[in-house]
């Protein structure tokens, strides 16, 4: 399988699970204090929504490649 293909397949894919979960989450850890021994530190969850149109152009555009990959 050559680069544009599997770039066609990635976006696919991409662009299906955006559609489907339609963003992600991550949590971030931050060092607030460290007094001795004693470390103060706080865990932040954020969440990233991916929009509709993100998903479905990346979709459109690995068929769009897979199907000029094919010529």
């Amino acid at each position: 399988m050559n680069a544009v293909k599997m770039l066609a397949v990635a976006l696919i894919v991409a662009g299906a699970l955006a559609l489907v979960y339609g963003g992600f989450s991550y949590t971030k850890e931050t060092h607030q204090a460290k007094l001795g021994s004693i470390e103060l530190s706080i865990k932040d969850t954020e969440t990233v929504n991916v929009p509709v149109w993100m998903g479905v152009g990346a979709l459109v555009a690995g068929i769009f490649l897979l199907a000029v990959g094919r010529k």
